[in-house]
């Protein structure tokens, strides 16, 4: 059930590409996810905005990153999956993580149920969002936005829900108004 509704969600993405949005969706299976069912199943009430907090070095390899950062889930901190639903690389390619069906997870306090988390790979305390990020990042929400029937203040950062972090980082931070604004307005084209 979780890989068909994963499947699922990609293909809305991916339709979202032909009617003009331009997403570039990454399936989880194309990038080497080995599929565990499991989790808290959620209904969406919130979207939460991530970065990784670690520097991103524009020779890494992304579906290597995220296999390590799926089996340190699941080995070290015991999770069903990557904590992340919506994980976006440098150039703006989206890739599909655990199912939006069910909750993150966190290593803060806040309760993740009814969020969709995306994650915007870099440190964002030292490095700022490519503009391919950028865009990702307002399509993305926008769309998520429009299909769980939010509003615009249904978007925060992780520093929102949580004090025990600083993460999506001031460099984000600093243009949060501003990515919830464009998004918001993505949700309405």
């Amino acid at each position: 059930m979780r890989g068909a509704l994963r499947v699922a969600v990609v293909l809305v993405l991916l339709a979202l590409g032909s009617a003009g949005c331009a997403l570039r969706v990454v399936p989880a299976s194309e990038w080497g996810a080995i599929e565990r069912p499991g989790g808290i199943p959620q209904q969406i009430t919130w979207l939460t905005v991530h970065h990784q907090g670690e520097i991103w070095e524009p020779d890494k390899d992304v579906p290597a990153y995220l296999r390590r950062l799926q089996q340190w889930s699941r080995e070290t901190k015991g999770w069903v999956d990557v904590p992340y639903h919506y994980i976006i690389g440098p150039d703006g390619t989206i890739y599909a993580g655990r199912s939006p069906s069910v909750a993150g997870d966190t290593n803060t306090e806040y309760d993740t149920r009814g969020h969709i988390q995306v994650m915007l790979l870099g440190n964002f305390e030292e490095q700022t969002p490519t503009p391919q990020q950028w865009d990702s990042a307002v399509k993305l929400l926008g769309y998520l936005l429009r299909v769980h029937h939010l509003p615009p203040e249904s978007i925060g950062a992780h520093l929102h829900r949580s004090k025990q972090t600083v993460c999506p980082g001031a460099n984000l931070m600093s243009r949060f108004e501003e990515l919830r604004a464009a998004a918001a307005s993505a949700s309405r084209s």
